[in-house]
């Protein structure tokens, strides 16, 4: 047989090699920067241990790479429930909740031992488990199979909702961990072995689970306190009660007794008053500049322009902004590796020119602020001679808002930070997340298709790079906000199914995205679609991506 392979760093590498070997028995003869831990054959996600039959292109992923490191996640969530079943017994009841400080928050229901002891005990056997490098088996069963087996198998009664509720679920792969078995819905590492890297750490009422970061895929990196974020999460945690919904088989049965119409206006109600509530928070605190910043696809524009009506209702007059008018001139732009101009990086905007100009208009002088032209590729004048009366504030969005840097020379008491972003703690059950970067991902190729005729596969292919860019520019300074605005609705994944699933069947098996495609598809495999979308209202979040908006441009 004659195999292509791709290192994840580009290499290709020309072998031939016996009918039947795998990816796994590949890696041990070559050397690689990281450990391998996912690859592609023939465009296809495969197993690493599975067996390749025919000529094939390969391609080897580490850590950087979303599906492997999702591997990777699920193969350790897997070994922890097997930890916890060997510490504490059958029926510990876990739950998986949502991602923070890099890693996963859990709780452990178990009342028999002081959390501090649960937690050495399970990591040690985890770390026994690793050791003795057990193999860990994949059987992949259709809908109907898992559907006739239900009964036999008590550990599966609280996962097999998801199958029950979602039709488009094809299956699932029966995972199997020495005396642990559970669902999972995508390749596991072959063997607790590849498991390099981890740790366990107490947090509030639970524990968080801890793996390496893409930025360093050997180490997994130092703890930070996300207060903000975990009070997001679990306000988020809080809407869903008052939903009685959960997880997405809740969902599911809310759209299957036709009762998505409520369950939209009641997300959309708690999202007004959210953000009615932060714009009291700013007039009581009579803050005059407000600092808006979130990754891609968070919903920025239709929240700063909600938040602007919101604070008008208070008797306010804001002047909203954006930071891109800031940019220095097109030739004067940074350079990326790959010798593009890099927009993103905070030295791309005139951070001089900014500061003077926001502590003029706080001085009540005449400004002439700048637009830029993106076609011409500098700042133009003339065109927005402004000064600020007593009853405005400024209103600034922007992906450096919330780096110190952007206004390290205006006073800190007139600022009010805030740090946006879709933060579901929905989750697909028990054991199973849902991944903010998919919500966010799936967002932007509805959105980019509608707006700028940009195909699902181009938009796949440049997540890498957004990705980069928000873990350089974003993720680092959201500890500076003073409110978190969770910009996720409950139903979403519900609706956007129904405008990214056509987009994404369209790449090709040719396509180098063809096998994310096939992941993101699986994924919405898991939510019943709601296809009148017509109740969410002209100035919803949602309406920036699906279009309609009468808010968002």
């Amino acid at each position: 047989m004659k195999l292509t392979i791709k290192s994840p760093e580009g290499k290709i590498i020309e072998k031939t090699v016996e009918e039947g070997v795998s990816c796994a028995q590949l890696i041990k003869h070559l050397s690689f920067a990281f450990p391998l831990l996912a690859c592609k054959v023939n465009h296809h996600y495969e197993r690493l241990n599975a067996p390749i039959t025919q000529d094939a292109e390969i391609e080897l992923f580490d850590l950087r790479n979303s599906y492997a490191n999702m591997s990777y996640q699920n193969t350790l969530l897997l070994l922890y429930l097997k930890a916890i079943r060997d510490v504490t017994g059958e029926d510990t009841t876990v739950h998986i909740a949502n991602s923070i400080s890099k890693g996963i928050f859990t709780t452990i229901h178990h009342s028999e031992m002081a959390r501090d002891t649960l937690i050495v005990k399970i990591e040690k056997r985890m770390r026994d488990l690793v050791q003795a490098d057990l193999p860990i088996l994949q059987t992949k069963k259709s809908r109907d199979a898992l559907l006739n087996d239900i009964d036999k198998h008590d550990a599966w009664q609280h996962e097999s909702r998801i199958i029950q509720t979602a039709y488009d679920v094809r299956g699932a792969f029966v995972s199997t961990l020495d005396d642990t078995q559970h669902l999972f819905y995508q390749y596991l590492l072959p063997s607790t072995g590849y498991l390099y890297a981890f740790d366990l750490h107490a947090y509030r009422r639970g524990i968080v689970l801890r793996f390496p970061h893409p930025a360093n895929p050997l180490i997994v990196p130092p703890f930070e306190e996300q207060n903000l974020l975990y009070e997001a999460f679990s306000e988020e945690k809080t809407w869903e009660k008052l939903m009685h919904i959960q997880e997405v088989s809740d969902l599911n049965e809310r759209i299957l007794s036709d009762d998505a119409k409520n369950m939209i206006l009641l997300s959309e109600a708690l999202h007004e008053k959210k953000i009615a509530d932060i714009a009291k928070e700013i007039h009581d605190k009579a803050k005059k500049i407000v600092l808006i910043a979130g990754p891609s696809s968070s919903g920025k524009t239709s929240f700063a322009k909600r938040l602007c009506i919101q604070l008008q209702v208070l008797g306010l007059n804001p002047l909203y902004l954006g930071t891109d008018d800031y940019f220095i001139n097109r030739n004067d732009l940074p350079l990326q590796e790959d010798g593009t101009k890099d927009f993103e990086a905070l030295s791309a905007v005139d951070v001089d020119l900014f500061t003077e100009q926001m502590n003029a208009l706080l001085r009540h002088e005449v400004v002439d602020l700048p637009t830029y032209n993106f076609i011409k590729g500098k700042k133009e004048y003339g065109q927005r001679i402004t000064q600020l009366h007593d009853d405005q504030l400024i209103v600034i969005e922007g992906i450096h808002g919330l780096n110190p840097e952007l206004t390290k020379g205006i006073d800190d008491k007139e600022k009010f930070k805030i740090y946006i972003s879709p933060l579901t703690q929905l989750t697909i059950d028990r054991y199973h997340r849902i991944p903010t970067t998919d919500a966010r991902m799936l967002r932007r190729i509805v959105r980019d298709y509608r707006t700028r005729n940009v195909s699902a596969a181009d938009t796949i292919a440049s997540w890498y790079s957004v990705r980069k860019g928000e873990e350089k520019n974003i993720f680092p300074y959201n500890g500076e906000a003073d409110v978190f605005f969770n910009s996720s609705c409950i139903y979403e994944l519900a609706v956007l199914k129904k405008y990214a699933e056509p987009l994404l069947k369209r790449i090709s098996y040719e396509s180098d995205q063809y096998a994310e495609a096939q992941r993101m598809l699986r994924f919405l495999d898991f939510f019943v679609t709601i296809q009148d979308d017509s109740c969410i209202a002209n100035n919803s979040i949602i309406r920036e991506f699906i279009g309609g908006s009468i808010i968002a441009s």
